[in-house]
């Protein structure tokens, strides 16, 4: 089977939308409060989950139209979202090892695309 590239974009935007699950539970845990009221009012936090959620439909759509050998390392570029939406939605600072292992991602995968 040959991945098709409605698969790979369904990915990309799986990536996107799955990388502010990370941020919004960050959001979300600095006002946790460990009793079931409010974990379920906790707005952040339940739109983190929605997020992870919503990226997995979207991944298991992916998966009917590419190999997973070729799809799932593509997930890594969750990484570089997350980097890119922490500084502009947490304030975080990036260095040179973080700058230099999202071009290792952005290689890593090219690799892949590649090879496909």
């Amino acid at each position: 089977m040959t991945t098709q590239w409605w698969a790979i974009l369904l990915i990309i935007i799986n990536t996107l939308i799955g990388s502010f699950g990370p941020i919004y539970l960050k959001k979300g845990a600095n006002k946790l409060k460990f009793n079931i009221k409010n974990i379920i009012t906790n707005y952040k936090l339940m739109f983190g989950f929605l997020c992870y959620g919503i990226s997995l439909i979207l991944f298991i759509i992916a998966l009917t139209g590419g190999e997973v050998s070729v799809l799932y390392p593509m997930v890594s570029i969750s990484y570089i979202w997350v980097a890119f939406l922490s500084m502009k939605l947490l304030n975080e600072k990036m260095n040179l090892y973080k700058w230099m292992g999202i071009l290792f991602i952005i290689f890593g995968v090219s690799m892949i695309g590649i090879g496909m």
